[in-house]
């Protein structure tokens, strides 16, 4: 009953936001601006702070970590071309923040877009997504398969190990080879020899040990935060996960995002992104114009799951998809339904 309430409340959602997808040259200029060059003046105080201590530098970079993840949006946002009206500003823009954040502009945005087509979609739910298994996949799974998806859904290994190995080796190599992808796969190569190069030229001019100690937590802790921001905006405990045929664009942006409600100064340094329901039902809203368009439209905001901090803390227990109960469920409850013979 509420998912046709939802479709029939937003049934002009494409007219809603449509008229905030456009691009604020000076808008964009500022945001630029506010945010390369805090963060190339606090990586440059990181550096100066290796005399005195080196907490001093980790608590530096965990601010910058944050000051990357805003970055970042920047770089989102120019793989949808929303961030410029010029599409060559966006991919210039684009890739240069690709130097910063490590991510290959090009491919990142292509994979990213097909997330975008396909939220939801329990046939694409490894593509541009944080994959998981159903509660009938992982109760048909062998013992080894159970232990190993156990591994991977534990908070250390899917919050701490896993965003780094996708910052480090899942962007170097282009596991994704969908038809048509050949050119995108040859930007991935040559975005990741600029980054060799600029790399190189870093540490050559500050000295290797210098760059590491500054540039390694930084993107640790870029990584980790936005990994955590990903996955709690599409695995909170009452999303939308649905197999293609029975599929709905609408529910699929509403239900399966979350309004992550976030104290301004993270929801700055995180470039509105919280707003991912509006992020999802048109991607070519720039994130400046994000918040205007949920305050001048609360319709929006009605049916979206909202969640704060706190309340997010739990999604971390969100292991399995339970298709019956539609909501995501821990493996501590699995082991409940499945001794007291749910399952038979």
């Amino acid at each position: 009953m509420k998912e046709t309430e939802i479709k029939e409340a937003l049934k002009d959602w494409p007219e809603i936001v449509v008229k905030y997808s456009r691009p604020d040259t000076k808008k964009a200029i500022i945001q630029v601006l506010n945010t390369f060059l805090p963060f190339i003046g606090i990586w440059i105080l990181m550096i100066y702070s290796l005399q005195y201590s080196y907490w001093i530098t980790l608590a530096l970079g965990l601010l910058n970590g944050f000051m990357l993840a805003r970055l970042f949006i920047i770089q989102h946002d120019c793989g949808h071309q929303s961030f410029f009206k010029s599409k060559y500003a966006n991919n210039v823009v684009g890739f240069v923040c690709s130097l910063f954040t490590s991510l290959p502009y090009k491919y990142w945005a292509r994979v990213h877009n097909f997330h975008h087509g396909h939220i939801g979609q329990l046939e694409h739910r490894d593509v541009g997504d944080i994959n998981f298994l159903t509660v009938e996949e992982f109760r048909t799974s062998s013992k080894w398969k159970r232990f190993g998806y156990r591994i991977f859904r534990s908070p250390i290994f899917l919050f701490i190990l896993t965003p780094v190995l996708y910052v480090t080796i899942s962007n170097r190599y282009p596991f994704f080879r969908f038809k048509g992808w050949e050119k995108i796969r040859r930007s991935q190569v040559w975005n990741n020899l600029a980054l060799l190069g600029f790399y190189i030229l870093v540490g050559s001019l500050i000295g290797w040990r210098t760059f590491l100690l500054v540039q390694v937590p930084v993107i640790v802790f870029f990584a980790i935060i936005a990994f955590w921001f990903f996955y709690v905006q599409h695995q909170h405990e009452e999303t939308y996960m649905r197999w293609k045929n029975q599929w709905d664009f609408l529910l699929a942006s509403i239900q399966g995002s979350t309004y992550y409600k976030l104290p301004k100064v993270f929801q700055w340094l995180t470039g509105n992104i919280g707003f991912h329901h509006i992020h999802h039902l048109n991607s070519k809203i720039p994130n400046y114009e994000l918040e205007k368009c949920a305050k001048e439209n609360p319709i929006l905001q009605k049916y979206v799951p909202t969640i704060n901090f706190m309340e997010s803390l739990k999604c971390i227990f969100n292991n399995l998809w339970d298709e019956q109960a539609k909501r995501m469920i821990s493996f501590r409850e699995f082991y409940r339904m499945e001794k007291q013979g749910t399952f038979a």
